[in-house]
């Protein structure tokens, strides 16, 4: 989702890939917003949330009420992190 002013929210696992889209999109001159959403599985997401502020994210959200069948109110959770 990008944002009028160059803001963008990545949804971001935290792995090579979501990675080097958040370091390219910062190169193209976006202010990157990283998202993660705990959906029950095991993660580390402190160890998430400082990986996405080392590659250069401006902030990371990690919401942890997102659950099964409920995809409307993930989408209005990342939609208040512009």
């Amino acid at each position: 989702m990008t944002h009028a002013d160059g803001k963008v929210v990545l949804a971001y696992s935290g792995g090579l890939d979501t990675s080097v889209i958040l370091k390219w999109l910062i190169d193209k001159g976006h202010e990157v917003i990283a998202y993660a959403a705990d959906v029950g599985q095991k993660e580390d997401f402190e160890a998430l949330e400082k990986k996405a502020l080392a590659v250069g994210a401006s902030k990371v959200y990690v919401e942890r009420s997102c659950r099964h069948g409920r995809k409307s109110i993930c989408m209005d959770q990342v939609a208040r992190c512009l």
